[in-house]
């Protein structure tokens, strides 16, 4: 898989233990690092936002990212929880001392990634490569950094600034007021992601990790922004212009609303399409039931059937017989008293002759 040194590897092993499924988070970690050969793995201590750690493994290192032609390698980490893969995992972008995070709908200000894929996870079912292929397509389209310029800050930030939260609920004073089609989560109202979420305390209990070089990133589509305080007053909005990439433009924001619905009718149609499927799976077992059911009454009627004949045959043996022995009763009655003498009947003519003299 990676060279490691012997005390490495006996973190590893020793991290491995503490998973549910071993076997199968080491199957999927080896085809990642086979395909992505930027990609390490390693074993570090996951700080959550209870304060509570845990020792887990992580990939870490670039992907490559296609941006208007040009190959970008994006730095990326991505943490397997101990219960891999029943829940997705912890990804998040790790920017270089060059690079500036670019929130997004898909990315927030402390790099963690949110994604339909990682929302929508299905254990033995969604994996590691195509969380990264998934990664790819999203970040060629909406890349998570840029390169820093060394121009003055804007005294607000010209794109959306906030953070996803998986409540659907957002504070109004804590958010740019501006553009209005942010106000949402980027996954539907009212569902937490299944996967947990990082505030900016906990990921100040990330591990550190090393730079990365890196074949460039895409330029800035804005000046680094300078966050006002939450209750400062809006300033006002910048006119729209088509033609200057530093604003939002209507098909932006359009796109982006065609992007949240799309995302919000696929993951309806997947639960009406998963919640139709077990009701079809439980009709079906209770047709086997009733099925089987049906063969064993056929069967133990059938039995009765056969048992009902026998017990005729021997009702009607059993009257026979009681006529027979009325019969027999009734002529032994009519008969005299009978001597026993004459009764007794030998079977040997030595054998009359004992009885003859036994009487004498």
């Amino acid at each position: 898989m990676v060279k490691m040194n012997h005390l490495e590897e006996a973190k590893m092993k020793q991290c491995q233990l503490k998973y549910q499924n071993p076997e199968a988070t080491r199957r999927e970690i080896f085809n990642v690092v086979k395909q992505y050969k930027s990609l390490r793995v390693n074993s570090a201590s996951f700080v959550f936002n209870d304060g509570s750690s845990q020792d887990l493994f992580k990939l870490q290192g670039t992907i490559p990212v296609m941006f208007k032609g040009s190959v970008y390698n994006i730095p990326i980490c991505i943490w397997l929880m101990d219960t891999h893969p029943n829940n997705a995992p912890m990804c998040y972008v790790e920017p270089t001392a060059e690079m500036t995070i670019k929130v997004s709908m898909y990315v927030d200000h402390n790099g963690k990634i949110y994604l339909p894929y990682l929302h929508d996870w299905v254990p033995h079912s969604s994996d590691l490569l195509g969380l990264i292929q998934v990664m790819i397509v999203t970040f060629g389209e909406h890349p998570p950094v840029f390169a820093k310029r060394n121009t003055q800050a804007t005294p607000y930030p010209t794109q959306p600034s906030f953070i996803p939260l998986p409540g659907g609920e957002m504070n109004a004073t804590s958010m740019n007021p501006y553009p209005h089609f942010v106000q949402n989560p980027p996954y539907g109202g009212g569902m937490p992601p299944p996967y947990p979420s990082t505030s900016a305390s906990g990921f100040g209990g990330y591990p550190s990790f090393p730079s990365y070089s890196t074949s460039g990133y895409p330029p800035s589509p804005y000046s680094p922004a300078a966050y006002p305080p939450a209750k400062q007053p809006s300033p006002p909005m910048p006119a729209m212009n088509s033609g200057n990439s530093d604003t939002i433009t209507e098909e932006h924001i359009r796109a982006s609303l065609i992007s949240a619905v799309g995302d919000k009718l696929r993951r309806r149609l997947i639960e009406q399409h998963s919640q139709l499927q077990a009701e079809l799976e439980t009709l079906r077992r209770t047709q086997q039931e009733l099925t089987n059911g049906s063969s064993k009454l056929t069967d133990l009627f059938n039995k009765l059937q056969k048992e009902k004949q026998e017990l005729d045959k021997n009702v009607n043996i059993l009257q026979d017989k009681e006529t027979e022995l009325e019969r027999e009763i009734a002529k032994l009655s009519e008969n005299q008293s009978i001597d026993v003498d004459e009764a007794v009947t030998t079977i040997a003519p030595l054998y009359k002759q004992y009885v003859i003299k036994s009487k004498i």
